[in-house]
């Protein structure tokens, strides 16, 4: 089954703030190192924004964690 587009933002806003809690980071700590605004990384943890793959990278990259893109066929099973 296919997941809507709401539901992946919702999932992506559930382990950028999980992980950033994790890390013992601020929202701000988390914006200044991943070079964007602090307000847009509230945005994407509540999941209102839609963030590039580079603004993505740049979180992965502060937080350590694999950034993974697939466009895979669902099967008809």
């Amino acid at each position: 089954m296919v997941k809507s587009f709401d539901e992946l933002r919702a999932d992506l806003a559930a382990e950028i703030k999980q992980s950033r809690k994790q890390l013992g980071l601020s929202q701000e700590a988390l914006a200044l190192q991943a070079e964007v605004d602090r307000t847009y990384v509230s945005q994407l943890e509540r999941g209102v924004a839609n963030p590039s793959l580079l603004i993505l990278h740049r979180i992965s990259v502060v937080l350590g964690v694999d950034l993974s893109v697939s466009l895979r066929r669902t099967s008809d099973d």
